[in-house]
């Protein structure tokens, strides 16, 4: 295959994902066909098939995607090792993506919501070995006593409910904010909020 057709390859496949997340956070899955997805991206349904053979291989797809991006997102743990800069590098591109990716975390949390019945065992497989691995570091920095004594998993947890809020909920959000969007100063300083609180919980100054 020529270096063109890949990269026309690459971008429809971009193209299809990022158009699933958004018709997938609308309708769900159920509510969902593979027509109102070609609409969307403005491309023929047969397309689509050329790609994705179902739609549930599609749906796999964009979940699996959305996995990445976040394991992306946490390359900071093994990038440093201050839990400071860790955990601040850690929220913010957390919150980027829940501002920029909004459709994707709602798909997402959807999935988990009814027990991951797509992903299944592929879910094990992807997310258990991950997340030990940033428990464990977590665990070393308390036994470090270079931060407070906290529960690893616990930890997490606040972290991505507390970041991922703001796509899952952002018409709350907006609701609360006069019904407006977040302005990008105020959105700094909601990351600037999240992070401070954090950090200040385990004993670190921001």
């Amino acid at each position: 295959m020529s270096n063109h057709k890949i990269e026309i390859r690459r971008s429809n496949v971009e193209k299809i994902l990022l158009g699933a997340e958004k018709v997938f956070a609308e309708k769900g899955f159920a509510g969902t066909a593979m027509a109102d997805i070609a609409a969307q991206v403005q491309l023929p349904r047969s397309n689509l098939h050329y790609y994705f053979s179902t739609k549930t291989d599609l749906y796999s797809a964009v979940l699996l995607g959305l996995l990445e991006v976040w394991k992306q997102d946490a390359l900071c743990f093994e990038t440093y090792d201050d839990p400071r800069l860790v955990l601040s590098s850690y929220i913010r591109a957390k919150m980027h993506h829940s501002r920029t990716r909004p459709h994707g975390s709602k798909v997402w949390a959807n999935e988990m919501i009814h027990g991951a019945p797509t992903l299944g065992l592929a879910l094990d497989a992807s997310l258990y070995d991950w997340a030990k691995i940033k428990e464990a570091k977590i665990r070393q920095w308390v036994q470090d006593k270079r931060i407070l004594p906290v529960e690893p998993s616990s930890l997490l947890y606040m972290i991505w409910a507390s970041t991922q809020h703001y796509a899952d909920f952002d018409h709350q959000v907006m609701i609360i904010n006069d019904h407006q969007p977040l302005s990008d100063i105020q959105f700094e300083r909601a990351v600037q909020t999240v992070t401070s609180v954090i950090l200040r919980g385990i004993g670190l100054e921001p």
